[in-house]
């Protein structure tokens, strides 16, 4: 017996699930529709190759396994610049085999006391932080009009996750070297370090622009800008 009222539209309930269905796989890479797509380099020759999520794949029977290998975050970062940091990727330009997958990797090295890595977003991808050795503090920050501060200290084998598209940062709070691996969904995740898009942008960014955007004197912009843009550029 159907109870008035209660009856649901097949068609409305099949198109509501095709939108979930939309939104769940948008979230990462879509998936493949073949065991691997070896991606080749522009710049080697292309013979009957298909172009996929910006790479050519290479004929599956010429794959070896140094294809899906890549030995790079065995290797400590030279952390001796600026902001004390370096992250060494392992995303789909280091590991060829990685293309249409929507995974990667990647190493962050912090130096000892105060060792940062700047906030920063990654535009196509959630990532979870697990710390390998030392001390950091982690936090991002929600979209407008929250902006809502998540902060944690982590400690070695703890993990933390950065939504994707959201402010994120890391920062060494150890009076040693730390050492962090982050796994993103994506095969190629990007990212953008705020300041440095903002402030050592190729042209830079009209100054009358940023000083209104935050709310300081001109001469702070055009300081900001040397400093960035000469590091950028």
């Amino acid at each position: 017996m159907m109870i008035k009222g209660a009856h649901f539209p097949t068609a409305a309930a099949f198109a509501l699930l095709a939108l979930a269905t939309f939104h769940l796989v948008s979230a990462s890479d879509p998936s493949p529709l073949q065991d691997f797509c070896v991606a080749l380099n522009t710049t080697q020759t292309v013979v009957s190759a298909v172009f996929v999520n910006g790479k050519f794949c290479r004929d599956p029977k010429l794959a070896t396994a140094d294809d899906f290998f890549f030995s790079g975050l065995r290797i400590p970062g030279n952390t001796s610049n600026p902001v004390g940091s370096k992250v060494t990727q392992a995303n789909v330009e280091q590991i060829s085999g990685l293309n249409t997958l929507g995974i990667s990797l990647a190493r962050i090295d912090f130096a000892p006391n105060g060792g940062l890595n700047p906030p920063h977003t990654h535009p196509r991808a959630t990532e979870v932080l697990m710390v390998m050795e030392g001390t950091l503090y982690v936090g991002f920050v929600t979209s407008n009009p929250d902006n809502r501060l998540f902060t944690k200290v982590l400690y070695k084998g703890d993990v933390f996750v950065f939504p994707v598209g959201l402010i994120h940062f890391q920062f060494n709070i150890g009076k040693v070297q730390a050492i962090a691996i982050a796994a993103l969904s994506s095969q190629n995740p990007g990212v953008i370090t705020i300041a440095n898009a903002v402030f050592g942008s190729n042209p830079p960014i009209n100054v009358d622009v940023l000083t209104k955007a935050f709310q300081v004197d001109n001469n702070v912009v055009q300081y900001l800008q040397k400093q960035f843009w000469y590091d950028n550029n």
